[in-house]
């Protein structure tokens, strides 16, 4: 195996029924394609004892949904219906909304219950906790601080919550999680500038980069340059959505104005041949969020997805869930999706999964301590199916660390 050091800069070429039998809801019903190396099919499960990362993963679209009515009734806030199935389709949740802005009206609904601290602390924890229990490592969770003070909750104060809820996960679990904070596209430049203020504030105390996020279309990300200005004054990563619901000019913009250091979605990149082999070249990893993606309609389906052609080109491509909630998904059902719809066999998933810790906002040093532990780790994963048990457990739990229960958070 390669040194460390070297995994990081390399090219990465080298490196009701079961969900298996339903698929997936909303337009993504697609059959199963399987790997293309003929390898067998591997199920879900699989998957879900890989190690892994999950780097655009947004805090008000990942809550669960008994989380929303339980707050909801504790707090006296309205809901389309307080009974799970219908608060589910009324949501759009997991089903293909059909464009970026009609998906996103669902954060309309999570959003009335995250306005005040210790539900703030109880979303974070429950959604790092989601991700320990399907063997996510690291994680990089983003918001807007700004959407959750409509009750006058100080916005210093929605930051420290969250963050305290990350950290008390990783008391638990053993999931190391951070921040991004984000301006919104269609909002105001001066509110993406107070909140890079913010995470100006918060550098090296949880927070690890900055976001532009929100409808794309017809809101460039050039008109809050200068919150990107600031961050980038201070050393601070930049992340921004881009090539979603809008061409490919604004990934060239999102790179070249802003000075993004990865992509949100970027699924129009294909469409510059001459900027994509640019981001190639520059090693500027793509965050791709394969159903969310699908549900927006930036994709016509899975198995037109660009990823692979992405792959197969060289680019450093990561894979996360957007939105665990709204999608229903998690980072193991998008990696077994990736496999099933896409054909991508084993060796490929693998080398995605280490590009998501490669691409983490991360000290450099902290890159390589997980790299140590997680190369390792994924060679006990075959393309036949079987785990080679980890020395240190016994063979009657092969590939499987149990987790402690789940937390309760209320007596």
């Amino acid at each position: 195996m390669s040194d460390v050091s070297d995994l990081i800069d390399d090219q990465d070429e080298d490196a009701p029924d079961s969900l298996e039998q339903r698929g997936t809801r909303g337009g993504m019903d697609e059959p199963s394609t399987g790997p293309r190396d003929g390898s067998p099919t591997l199920p879900l499960s699989f998957f879900e004892q890989l190690p892994k990362t999950d780097l655009h993963v947004h805090l008000d679209g990942s809550l669960r949904l008994e989380t929303v009515v339980e707050l909801a009734r504790e707090q006296g806030v309205e809901l389309p219906s307080f009974e799970i199935e219908p608060l589910r389709r009324a949501m759009n949740l997991g089903t293909n909304c059909g464009s970026l802005v009609e998906y996103l009206k669902a954060f309309d609904v999570t959003l009335r219950v995250m306005q005040d601290a210790a539900s703030l602390f109880r979303c974070a924890f429950e959604l790092a906790e989601d991700a320990a229990r399907e063997g996510v490592k690291y994680m990089e969770v983003r918001y807007a601080p700004m959407l959750h003070t409509r009750r006058g909750l100080k916005l210093t104060s929605v930051v420290e919550a969250t963050l305290g809820g990350l950290r008390a996960a990783q008391d638990v679990y053993g999931i190391e999680s951070n921040l991004i904070l984000c301006g919104i596209r269609n909002v105001s430049p001066e509110s993406s500038l107070e909140m890079a203020e913010l995470a100006v504030a918060y550098k090296g105390r949880g927070v690890v980069g900055f976001d532009l996020a929100g409808a794309e279309y017809d809101h460039p990300a050039k008109h809050h340059k200068r919150a990107f200005q600031l961050v980038r004054d201070n050393n601070i990563n930049v992340t921004i959505h881009a090539g979603e619901a809008y061409g490919p000019e604004s990934i060239a913009q999102a790179i070249h104005v802003c000075g993004a250091h990865r992509i949100g979605h970027g699924c129009r990149l294909r469409e510059d041949g001459d900027l994509l082999h640019y981001i190639n070249d520059h090693r500027v990893a793509l965050e791709c969020c394969p159903s969310s993606n699908v549900q927006t309609g930036a994709v016509r389906s899975l198995a037109s997805h660009p990823l692979k052609f992405y792959k197969d080109l060289g680019l450093r491509v990561t894979v996360n869930t957007d939105n665990r909630l709204v999608t229903d998904t998690t980072v193991s059902k998008e990696l077994w999706l990736v496999h099933t719809r896409m054909g991508l066999p084993l060796d490929d998933i693998k080398s995605i999964v280490l590009a998501g810790f490669k691409s983490s906002f991360l000290p450099f040093h902290i890159k390589q301590g997980f790299l140590r532990k997680v190369v390792p780790e994924l060679e006990r994963f075959h393309a036949d199916g079987t785990i080679t048990p980890p020395v240190s457990q016994p063979s009657s739990t092969p590939g499987h660390t149990p987790l402690p229960p789940r937390v309760a958070l209320r007596s």
